[in-house]
């Protein structure tokens, strides 16, 4: 079992997000859902908690009201083998009101930040020569979602 679990704060939209979440990234499911009693605060009946496993990451997702948002001071990394794999996390990650942002950010449709990053990206990076990887740098300053090939054109000069 996992020592920390990430605890994601929603006014009213805990379930539809784990929901979401478990749609867009294999491997994933709903482990439970508690609902509020008598004692409140929310509503007898409703969603109170939703805990779910993405990618074998458990997740704790609670409705607590209006009273905090996301910012993108936290945001969640995902390494990605291939440019296809890239290109379907973007898609449904920004769908339905989601909002592209630079360098492989991007924020979902519940203003949760996520960096969907090629694998190779930090080897490029990291390159001991650094004219690589400072065109690999600036390259990928340029760009909304990571292109590998333009990521290798510029490794390679």
């Amino acid at each position: 079992m996992q020592k920390i679990t990430p605890f994601l704060w929603f006014d009213d939209q805990a379930e539809a997000a784990a929901d979401f979440y478990t749609s867009v990234f294999k491997d994933s499911r709903i482990l439970g859902v508690s609902r509020y009693g008598e004692a409140g605060p929310g509503r007898e009946g409703t969603v109170m908690v939703v805990t779910f496993e993405l990618e074998g990451q458990r997740f704790t997702a609670l409705n607590g009201g209006p009273s905090f948002k996301f910012t993108e001071a936290i945001s969640f990394e995902v390494d990605c083998e291939t440019q296809e794999e890239v290109d379907e996390l973007w898609e449904k990650l920004t769908a339905e009101g989601g909002e592209e942002s630079m360098c492989g950010w991007l924020k979902d449709k519940y203003g949760l930040s996520w960096q969907i990053v090629p694998k190779i990206l930090g080897e490029l990076m990291g390159d001991e020569d650094p004219e690589k990887a400072k065109r690999v740098t600036e390259a990928m300053l340029k760009m909304r979602k990571l292109e590998i090939a333009e990521l290798k054109r510029a490794y390679e000069g």
